[in-house]
């Protein structure tokens, strides 16, 4: 799970030293209020815990029971509460809505209709343990009608949880809620509830999309016509929080500041609550709907040690960027926001062929190959139906069978766009993957887009094998190559990436921000050291940390990374950020993109069909197929079709696994 809060462990925690801090603060007349702030908003609920327990070792009394003393006003309840476990401010939080006379209707709503089912059961064995009273009795004494039945629902915390859907029973959810509400006089309040407040996270959202393509209308639209009062603001809120938890505290935390006055029971509560879970999607969401953030509402409707506390649970200013989102940035932002939490499934179009006998496989070959002609479909059929392993295992074989060099063979054979297919399919990638490198740089020109489709878009791991395997064949270094073909920046991005070296790691939250804060920085410097910052970050980081990097990016700069380096860059240095960007964002898309301009207009690149067929069949060719139909209309089955002909085109459709 990716950390989203603000407040983290703190390092080298010492509860100890810690608990003496405390005790030095408050000891004497008047209480330093700096110092308590800062160390409670520096440690995470856990280490506070720690804390208490320590205070009461070393000084034999009770800490909270100080702060009480101590403090007083917003600060005390903001700083008392940041001591509580997270579970037993919930319960405090539920006790003091319903006790007394009225209820805070609105907080009982924020509260269960947040929390997942472990934060409920947690809650509810909190509450019995400081209050002696079962919680289910207390919000059902206090409530009524449907609102009353809905609560009970949720406090029982048993909200399905499994990732798998079940497609029949989201369409027939969509259909008994429109046939409760929207198709009916009067409402089957029952059917909601029993749907809302059970069904999980995933499927509910796909229960609403297909409710609106019946009803024609959201299902918040029609919460809105069919219920009213209390049960309405809580069916509401179910929706929002399966929509998402974030946007929907990003607008209580908006209504809690906005207008006169402030709600600052509200404010503390969701502050507090969730400044470990997802502050930092919180702010993001508030920005991007207020086109303010979070930091300047607390700045600007809050005083004193009070405010001071706030700002650092909240943790950072996502004003400093500057200008507020245009439409274009926020599209941009939610773009790279989706691309590093999409979790895409690779898919290959060539799998090992079950049953594989290579000695067999190597006799069907030869004899496709002994005397008079060649029978193509024989080899084909076996080259494009085997993994690359197996081929490996065919070559061997019919050399230990045999006494032949299979390679040689075949070439001798086979000819044009067919044999280089073939023999690239019998190559190892790493073989294959050097032999497109030195093609790319042999004779005249040199093939730059061939160059950075490689680098850009192979692991660490293939990167190294591919060097051992150019040394291997042509009895020089890659990078030497590389240094006397091209030249300039370019030159040393292409180094850059042959080393193979970049972080294989998960994105660095901080780091992120720094990195962005960096390139956005980098905009206003002069073009050299704008390139060499951009290699600097592009050519090294993971590429989860580039989607966020790239996410914050558009904070810093409110524009899109794309944007910057068609505008600002030229020629093969363009070209390769580009690429770098493209893949980062959703590399099947790019390879798409990559194929559709080899086979575009007037003749075809061959070596490019080639190279990404070969390379890619085995690692995610059927998602660059979904990519390609999606973006062009056309399949990539129907371009190879249009665009070659005969064995090799036979052979490139059977890579290519299907018509989409």
């Amino acid at each position: 799970m990716v950390f989203k809060g603000t407040i983290t462990d703190a390092p080298d925690f010492d509860p100890a030293a810690d608990a003496e801090t405390l005790y030095n603060a408050m000891k004497g007349l008047g209480s330093d209020k700096d110092a308590i702030l800062d160390l409670v908003t520096s440690r995470s609920n856990a280490q506070r815990q720690e804390v208490i327990a320590a205070y009461k070792c070393s000084f034999g009394k009770d800490l909270i029971e100080d702060l009480k003393y101590e403090l007083t006003g917003k600060f005390e309840r903001l700083i008392v509460s940041l001591m509580r476990t997270p579970a037993y401010h919930d319960a405090k939080e539920i006790h003091d809505a319903v006790k007394g006379t009225g209820t805070n209707e609105r907080c009982l709503i924020e509260v269960m209709a947040s929390r997942n089912n472990k934060q409920i059961h947690d809650m509810v064995a909190a509450y019995k343990d400081a209050y002696g009273r079962d919680i289910e009795e207390d919000v059902m004494a206090d409530t009524s009608g449907h609102f009353k039945k809905m609560l009970v629902v949720l406090l029982q915390g048993t909200r399905e949880e499994s990732g798998v859907v079940d497609a029949d029973l989201v369409e027939q959810d969509a259909q008994d809620l429109y046939a409760a509400g929207e198709e009916q006089w009067g409402t089957d309040e029952a059917k909601f509830i029993m749907i809302l407040g059970n069904r999980s996270v995933t499927h509910l959202h796909m229960v609403f999309d297909a409710y609106e393509k019946i009803a024609e209308c959201s299902v918040e639209d029609s919460i809105k016509n069919e219920l009213s009062g209390d049960f309405e603001r809580l069916m509401l809120a179910v929706v929002q929080c399966i929509r998402s938890v974030p946007m929907f505290f990003a607008k209580r935390l908006y209504k809690s500041m906005k207008g006169l006055g402030t709600a600052d029971n509200t404010l503390i509560r969701i502050m507090i609550c969730r400044s470990e879970i997802d502050m930092l999607d919180i702010r993001e969401c508030f920005r991007l709907r207020y086109e303010k953030s979070l930091y300047n509402m607390i700045k600007d409707d809050t005083s004193g040690d009070y405010k001071r506390t706030l700002l650092n649970l909240c943790g950072g200013d996502d004003d400093l960027a500057g200008e507020f989102f245009p439409e274009a940035a926020q599209i941009a932002y939610k773009m790279w926001e989706l691309s590093s939490m999409t979790k895409v499934q690779l898919r290959p179009t060539i799998r090992p062929s079950s049953g594989f006998d290579p000695a067999a496989d190597a006799q069907a070959l030869r004899k496709a190959m002994k005397g008079f002609g060649t029978d193509e479909d024989a080899i084909i059929d076996i080259v494009a139906q085997r993994s690359n392993a197996q081929r490996q295992e065919i070559r061997q074989t019919f050399k230990s069978l045999l006494g032949r060099d299979l390679m040689k063979d075949l070439k001798s054979e086979l000819s044009k766009n067919l044999e280089r297919l073939i023999i690239g399919l019998m190559l190892t990638p790493a073989e294959f993957d050097a032999k497109m490198m030195r093609k790319a740089m042999e004779g005249a020109g040199t093939d730059e887009h061939a160059l950075i489709e490689i680098l850009v878009t192979r692991s660490n791991e293939e990167i190294h094998a591919m060097n051992a395997a150019y040394q291997d064949a042509y009895k020089k270094t890659l990078e030497e190559a590389i240094q006397s073909d091209t030249s300039g920046h370019f030159c040393r991005i292409l180094v850059s990436l042959v080393q193979g070296a970049r972080d294989e790691g998960p994105a660095d939250m901080e780091r992120a921000n720094a990195d962005a804060q960096e390139l956005a920085d980098a905009c206003n410097a002069e073009s050299d050291d704008m390139e060499m910052k951009f290699m600097s970050i592009l050519c090294t980081r993971s590429f989860p940390h580039l989607r966020k990097v790239f996410q914050e990016f558009v904070r810093c700069s409110n524009k899109d990374i794309e944007q910057i380096i068609k505008k600002e860059m030229s020629g093969d240095i363009k070209n390769a950020f580009y690429a770098i960007v493209r893949s980062v964002k959703n590399q099947p898309s790019y390879f798409a993109d990559r194929l559709y301009k080899a086979m575009k207009g007037l003749g075809t690149d061959d070596r490019a069909l080639i190279r990404i067929m070969v390379s890619r069949c085995e690692i995610d060719l059927f998602n660059i197929r979904k990519e390609f139909k999606e973006t062009h209309d056309d399949s990539l089955h129907e371009f190879i079709q249009g665009d070659t002909s005969g064995d090799y085109r036979k052979t490139l459709l059977m890579l290519c696994g299907g018509e989409d």
